[in-house]
């Protein structure tokens, strides 16, 4: 199947000459597969229509957070509601105590929660406020580990001393990079020595318990584990970043499947239904230093937007009347091995999945061992991918258009839609063999 993207191409040469790049967020614009973005008109449950009028299977859902798919009917019914009341105030409402009051209730360790609009913005908050509890100066993050574009954490280990960061964008100074100590993922020998030389000073280690913006690289409970003794023991704040995987993974997130309660955590649009919503929140003691309780200063003008707060508060109570978490995963299981078999069948470079619970992700190299951290990745994961993601575009099935993003799957991906998918991605598979 050969599909027509010209009326995309004419877009993407318009959008460039008014945005960067043409796009509003790096990874849209196809970089890393090659060719013009795929301009979507509309979706519905698991299908993206483009403006060519073609339509797609969906496993990106909006990199995560439409777990019921695209245009559920609970939460379109709670945004039609809200919409009829206002959609901004500016003021106190009622909308985002709702939800706010669902979320601790139901979610060990987050006694208290602060509404932002995006993951960045409460990564960026969280860390703050560590600094402000602690009166410490360093955070600890992880190489492989992704929490939005805050200046210090955009960062990787430098070519020195491996702990020391360096910038990983253009604008971001070596003195907001010093702040900051890197330390491999599944490295137990590094952190302990990291939290050796410099566990007075760090305010703070961030982690995504599941990362899964550098490939789906999952890690051993051991080394989480040890992560959170060392802080208890220096005195540092655990922040468990759940922007992808909170709510997504189970209602509490990594928090709740290995029971490890940080300090703070941070989520993103799932607890929106997919509109801008961000959060981040923890122990009282420590959210009490955020102002007008306490003097770390965090504000937003569209926080806790009430059409946003009403689609997560139909989001959440959704997701806790239904608990969709073992049909997704088992559902997922068995895709992805299915995946595999023609993966294995048919391409002419070794592939293999990794997957946990509702997320998979396709490893260009046949690994002896699970992919744990960014430098096992195998060198050809890009070129491999971009080859079996324009095999699967032109099927009419929409992959994440990055060899490190992961996949999603919704409650809406049945056996029937799922099958279909298979027999496709087969005949993509074939013209690459």
């Amino acid at each position: 199947m050969s599909r027509r993207f010209e009326l995309s191409e004419k877009y993407f040469e318009r959008a460039k000459k008014v945005s960067p790049g043409g796009v509003h967020s790096p990874v849209r614009g196809f970089r890393g597969v090659g060719g013009v973005p795929v301009f979507i008109e509309s979706a519905k449950g698991v299908t993206l229509r483009d403006v060519e009028g073609q339509t797609y299977t969906d496993f990106c859902l909006s990199w995560g957070p439409l777990i019921f798919g695209h245009q559920d009917q609970d939460i379109r019914e709670a945004v039609n509601r809200a919409m009829d009341r206002g959609w901004s105030y500016g003021t106190a409402e009622t909308y985002s105590l709702e939800l706010a009051e669902e979320l601790t209730q139901n979610i060990k360790g987050l006694e208290k929660v602060r509404f932002v609009s995006s993951g960045t913005e409460a990564v960026m908050s969280a860390v703050r406020v560590a600094r402000g509890f602690t009166g410490r100066n360093f955070i600890l993050k992880f190489d492989g580990c992704y929490h939005g574009h805050v200046d210090s954490l955009l960062v990787r280990a430098g070519s020195g001393l491996a702990e020391m960061a360096s910038p990983d964008s253009a604008g971001i100074s070596e003195q907001t990079a010093a702040e900051t100590l890197v330390c491999n993922l599944d490295d137990e020998p590094a952190l302990e020595s990291i939290f050796e030389k410099h566990g007075a000073m760090i305010a703070a280690a961030i982690i995504e318990p599941l990362p899964a913006n550098n490939g789906l690289l999952v890690q051993r409970q051991e080394f989480l584990q040890k992560l959170s003794i060392l802080c208890k023991k220096h005195g540092s704040l655990l922040i468990f970043d759940e922007v992808i995987s909170g709510f997504r993974v189970a209602f509490g997130g990594m928090a709740e499947l290995t029971g490890i309660t940080p300090d703070l955590m941070t989520y993103g649009k799932i607890i929106g239904g997919g509109f801008p919503v961000g959060a981040y929140g923890g122990r009282s003691d420590v959210m009490d230093c955020v102002a007008p309780a306490g003097p770390v200063y965090q504000a937003g003008t569209l926080s806790a937007n009430p059409v946003a707060m009403s689609a997560g508060f139909a989001m959440i109570k959704k997701l806790l009347r239904n608990q969709p978490y073992n049909e997704l995963e088992q559902r997922t299981t068995k895709f992805v091995q299915e995946w595999a078999g023609l993966s294995e069948k048919y391409l002419p470079f070794p592939t293999r999945m990794q997957h946990f619970g509702s997320l998979f992700w396709s490893v260009m190299d046949r690994t002896p061992s699970v992919v744990r951290s960014q430098d096992k990745i195998p060198t050809e994961q890009k070129p491999r991918f971009a080859k079996v993601f324009h095999a699967m575009l032109d099927q009419g099935i929409y992959l994440a258009p990055s060899g490190y993003e992961v996949g999603f799957l919704s409650t809406l991906h049945n056996d029937t839609i799922l099958g279909d998918v298979l027999e496709r991605a087969e005949t993509g598979f074939k013209t690459l063999k």
